[in-house]
């Protein structure tokens, strides 16, 4: 019984939604970020991972509410590992349900992590439900009325307007230098010169504005990458070279600890 299965596919009719169910054991989550939400709904077990510092454990019925671009880790917090369904709906996703319902402008933000709601447990149950149905009248209304009912329990106005500014100059400089050339980027030395600062200063700076070292960054940052290239057809290999993974292999290895399926299988669930 300790055999690990994870399904990634794509709502059938949201693009803007990716939908995980997977049971894990020993596979763990590098720390990431996502640049959606995550909504998950533990089914059995417990997840645990680290946030904002703090080690949270998410047993059986509870669910994980996770903003975008938060770093995170996750495994399993009990021997037997944890099963469970994830909803990744994008930001403008999540804005378009917000303000249907009336919300404030801007992006809405969840400030507790972990919680117990059994109505959103269900509602994200049949979110899922219906997505493998194939019955896209009932699996459209699934979703919205699921993240509906999240964001009336849980959602609330973002503490900071624009943490974008929080960030130095140089740091933010640095990032935009990664984004820019992900294929080929600079030693810590030579990032620290581009942008004016000590390689160990900007190292800790850095770390501290993004949740990340740079080189992990610049690694969630080419899965990233290199997710946007398996959703136009691209074949794995191809991708692992142009985002700068030296090979398949080595972007496999990256790519599921950081998504929780291999690349192949992420690009199946895209076009199944």
């Amino acid at each position: 019984m300790d055999r690990e299965v994870a399904k990634y596919r794509q709502h059938p009719t949201e693009p803007g939604v990716d939908l995980l169910s997977a049971r894990f054991v020993t596979h763990r989550y590098t720390r990431h970020a996502h640049a959606t939400y995550t909504i998950g709904l533990i089914e059995s077990g417990v997840e645990e991972f680290q946030h904002a510092g703090s080690l949270l454990r998410v047993a059986s019925g509870q669910v994980a509410l996770l903003n975008p671009q938060v770093v995170h880790t996750g495994q399993a917090g009990v021997p037997e590992g944890w099963r469970y369904r994830v909803l990744y709906p994008a930001v403008d996703v999540v804005r378009e349900v917000a303000a249907e319902l009336g919300a404030p402008g801007g992006t809405p933000y969840f400030p507790a992590t972990v919680v117990d709601d059994p109505a959103a447990a269900r509602l994200l149950r049949s979110v899922h439900a219906s997505a493998a149905r194939g019955d896209a009248l009932a699996s459209s209304s699934a979703l919205r009325t699921a993240l509906a009912s999240v964001l009336r329990r849980h959602a609330a106005r973002p503490p900071h307007a624009d943490d974008e500014g929080a960030a130095p100059r140089a740091v933010r400089a640095a990032r935009d230098l990664l984004h820019a050339r992900p294929d080929d980027p600079p030693s810590l030395d030579e990032l620290a010169a581009a942008v004016g600062s000590r390689p160990f200063a900007l190292l800790r700076a850095f770390r501290a504005a993004y949740g990340l070292p740079p080189h992990a960054y610049l690694t969630n940052l080419r899965v990233q990458r290199a997710r946007a290239l398996l959703d136009t057809g691209l074949r794995p290999a191809e991708v692992a070279a142009v985002v700068g993974f030296t090979d398949q292999a080595h972007l496999t290895r990256h790519f599921k600890r950081v998504v929780g399926v291999p690349p192949g299988a992420y690009a199946l669930g895209r076009t199944a």
